[in-house]
């Protein structure tokens, strides 16, 4: 499922290469299957595969090389954030709901997501900190979203009926 230390980028990955005599090339470095972008730099092979942007393929020698660097990595989420805190927290969104859906299916969407994130899910299996870390964020943001919507679906309901306790005289 996972590999401790190992990423999971196989095929072309965008890279900004600098040259040895001041030039710059966009493109991407051709990556095989099974293996990182630092294991094809650091590995044995004195040559690197590069298809440039218009389409073109050349090889590059490492030792040409001045710098690589790789340029469609996503930015990290902030999962030090609180459960609600971060970028755009969206209780709906979250649970892969309507706003308008009904509370039988945020609860269906709630225990759907808790039982595939819950970290104990994953006990017995070697993953590495980052993914309990990972899962264990992500028990919270379910909890917290599905509180979130509990809360505001109690909070229509209990306005959309008006209680009445005695018969008014007039």
């Amino acid at each position: 499922m996972f590999e401790r230390g190992k990423e999971s980028r196989a095929g072309p990955v965008d890279v900004e290469i600098g040259l040895g005599e001041g030039r710059t090339l966009r493109g991407k470095l051709v990556v095989p299957p099974g293996r990182t972008l630092v294991e094809l730099l650091n590995g044995s092979a004195t040559f690197v595969e590069f298809e440039q942007l218009d389409g073109g393929r050349m090889y590059l020698a490492k030792t040409a090389l001045h710098s690589v660097t790789p340029s469609n990595i996503p930015a990290a989420p902030d999962l030090w954030a609180g459960p609600t805190e971060g970028s755009g927290f969206d209780p709906f969104k979250v649970l892969g709901i309507d706003a308008g859906a009904t509370r039988e299916h945020a609860r269906e969407a709630y225990l759907r997501l808790a039982k595939a994130y819950h970290p104990d899910k994953y006990a017995a299996v070697d993953l590495p900190r980052e993914v309990r870390q990972y899962l264990s964020v992500m028990v919270r943001r379910i909890n917290a979203a599905h509180d979130a919507v509990e809360a505001r679906m109690h909070k229509q309901s209990s306005k959309q009926e008006p209680v009445f306790t005695k018969a008014g005289s007039g």
